[in-house]
């Protein structure tokens, strides 16, 4: 099946009122219940009918349809009109999305990379096979665009839709669950030698919408770079110039989206030490988050991740990494430290993680380590090789969890 574009929305779908709905769920649920057969308890000439099987209310097959995989309820649209509306309304689509977080089945590893013949590929897992070193056979998936000669880098993910930055002025949202896409509209920015454009993506609560920030980084004439920040708002078909970056530029990495916030961090041309700058999505507005108190630790490079729906530094020294977690977004005395992983290989020779991907409920946590993927396991001080990759080469990881949320809209 060809991913649907914005102009391919499913504009068929039947209004109905709430009661009409429900007049035709219950109805349809007949087909949840077995036929009436005829009793071999009654007596013979005996002409009463058994009692009929009871139908589910309607309430309780919303409540089962609330817990189903995306893939299921794809297909449960062509029972009939009044499911098929149901599955597609965007209200159901967010309380779908609410009780994802409780099932582990919906979040999926995605890998993309670059095979020997050019072609951008993108391979997905089931997320607690990449813990239980369970072989799965990976599903490539339809990359919406030509995937020839290209490498869209993945800026994240929220809400079950994916964000790649395209190049310098475009950007792709993709949900790969519900096969619909949308090609953002050119930021128009200014081609300059030396300059390039770091993206963050996130939900805005305040609005109800989601949000596409591009920070452009470029060199002025005295040789410090400037910004230029730019907001694209799901359901608009333009982008917003807004206050530019208070302080510094950011690094080469996306932004982290957190709280209703997207975070980067940034340099500055006065100082060698790093900053957290926030953006508030709903008053898109900034500040500056402090950092934890690294306790004498000689930190030399952070990487800034999100675990557990909390901000996470990695602070990186000679030998290991230290996992912090900002508990309570905003407040500087909820950093905590998780736990310290331990470089691999040997000393001297060892490498800084790249990138906290996810945190099981055994404190396993998933590394990316020189362009491959290791979990720790912070109980015992062991690693483990997750056996699903055979990629020869670069490759970024993302977890995404599954939805019905249409980027379209």
């Amino acid at each position: 099946m060809a991913p649907v574009n914005e102009g391919d929305d499913e504009n068929d779908a039947v209004e109905e009122t709430t009661t009409t709905k429900r007049q035709r769920i219950t109805t349809s649920t007949e087909i949840l219940t077995s036929p009436s057969l005829p009793s071999s308890s009654n007596p013979p000439g005996d002409s009463l009918p058994p009692p009929p099987l009871p139908t589910l209310p309607f309430e309780l097959v919303v409540e089962i349809l609330y817990r189903l995989p995306v893939k299921f309820l794809l297909q449960l649209r062509c029972v009939c009109k009044s499911w098929k509306s149901l599955i597609s309304d965007p209200k159901f689509a967010k309380k779908h999305l609410r009780m994802s977080p409780s099932h582990l089945n919906r979040h999926h590893l995605i890998l993309s990379f670059v095979n020997p013949s050019r072609e951008f590929i993108l391979q997905a897992y089931p997320l607690p096979s990449v813990f239980n070193a369970v072989i799965t056979r990976a599903t490539q998936l339809e990359y919406p665009l030509n995937n020839r000669n290209r490498f869209d880098l993945i800026v994240g993910s929220c809400d079950g839709i994916l964000c790649f930055a395209m190049d310098q002025r475009f950007a792709l949202l993709w949900n790969p669950s519900i096969r619909k896409f949308k090609k953002l509209p050119s930021m128009e920015n200014e081609r300059r030698e030396g300059s390039y454009t770091i993206y963050g993506f996130g939900y805005d609560h305040v609005t109800d919408c989601h949000k596409v920030v591009a920070v452009f980084c470029y060199e002025c004439n005295s040789g410090d770079y400037k910004t230029q920040v730019k907001v694209h708002t799901l359901g608009t078909n333009c982008w917003r110039r807004i206050e530019d970056f208070p302080s510094g530029v950011p690094f080469d990495d996306s932004g982290k989206f957190v709280s209703g916030t997207v975070n980067w961090l940034a340099s500055t041309a006065s100082s060698s030490s790093w900053v957290i700058v926030s953006l508030d999505l709903g008053k898109e507005s900034y500040q500056e988050l402090l950092q934890p108190d690294y306790g004498g630790v000689a930190v030399i490079t952070l990487s800034l991740g999100v675990l557990r729906d909390c901000l996470c530094i990695l602070s990186h020294s000679d030998t290991f990494s230290d996992v912090w977690l900002m508990k309570d977004y905003g407040n500087k005395e909820s950093w905590s430290k998780l736990f310290r992983v331990p470089y691999m290989g040997d000393p001297g020779y060892s490498y800084p993680y790249t990138k906290a991907l996810y945190i099981s409920e055994d404190d396993e946590v998933l590394l990316e380590f020189q362009s491959e993927l290791v979990v720790y396991d912070s109980r015992n001080g062991t690693f483990k090789t997750p056996e699903i990759q055979n990629i020869n080469g670069w490759m970024v990881p993302e977890v995404y969890v599954e939805s019905l949320i249409s980027p379209c809209s």
